[in-house]
């Protein structure tokens, strides 16, 4: 069996974000890490190696730095990784990174696509499914079980206040929530054998399928109209009062707001 895992590197929010004129992020000037996610994605494929045996290939879109989530993955467990760079692919939407991840998955064999639910710098839970759009596979999102029965894969879906148990024939794309499992830490010797590992670097001259119209800023649907990285709050209503005026005063304001009812 032969999974490709769709990962992507994703600002750390907690260092700051910073924005480029244009509204995009500036993910080069940004602390990054692999997305959540994306990273029990990883665990997801590479407990499946472990059960069942399979190959597992780490694939990603970025910037050159990228490689650092790709060297951690290997270093987790995976067979193989492939970068996808090229400044063409700047400023991509969901749609037009779907479409160049997509055309990249068409280049590899691959019986399970596995990707995360959702990116935090995104929050759109599009880009797994569109991928699968565009690969014209079934796709079962939002999995927290996985298992593999013959040529087919049994999902457990998270669905509100229960779950759905699916099973799809493969080849097929799930996506994963950061909830699915504990992803395994690196370990010394994986480390060692990542260092030492060599990704595969393609630009978008080697996915001859890639429409060029498709993709970077020009090819992304979605435009930023103002982006802003606080969101700055008003002075409010200062007000100088007594105890006995204050606590009357606060109730009325708070049940005006539908804050408590008296």
């Amino acid at each position: 069996m032969k999974i490709v895992v769709c990962i992507k590197q994703v600002p750390d929010t907690a260092g700051g974000v910073q924005f480029n004129p244009d509204g995009t992020l500036n993910r080069a000037a940004m602390l990054a890490i692999m997305n959540p996610d994306d990273k029990a994605g990883v665990e997801a494929a590479l407990r499946l190696k472990d059960q069942y045996g399979a190959e597992v290939t780490i694939l990603t879109m970025g910037l050159p730095k990228a490689t650092d989530v790709l060297y951690e993955a290997l270093a987790m467990g995976a067979d193989k990784a492939i970068l996808l760079t090229d400044r063409a692919l700047g400023g991509s939407d969901t749609w037009a990174t779907s479409s160049a991840v997509a055309a990249a998955v068409r280049e590899l064999d691959y019986d399970l696509v596995i990707t995360g639910r959702q990116a935090i710098d995104g929050d759109t839970a599009q880009v797994g499914p569109q991928i699968s759009e565009h690969l014209d596979i079934p796709v079962i999102s939002y999995a927290q079980n996985i298992e593999i029965d013959g040529d087919s894969v049994v999902v457990q879906r998270q669905f509100d206040d229960r779950y759905h148990m699916l099973k799809v024939k493969m080849p097929c794309l799930i996506t994963c929530l950061s909830e699915l499992n504990e992803p395994r830490y690196m370990t010394p010797g994986g480390i060692f054998d990542a260092v030492d590992s060599e990704i595969t670097v393609w630009s978008k001259d080697d996915v001859p399928t890639l429409d060029d119209s498709n993709i970077g800023l020009s090819g992304s649907p979605t435009k930023i109209a103002k982006a802003s990285d606080k969101v700055r709050k008003g002075a409010g209503e200062k007000i100088d009062l007594d105890i006995e005026e204050a606590v009357p005063y606060l109730i009325e304001k708070m049940t005006e707001k539908h804050v408590c009812g008296l």
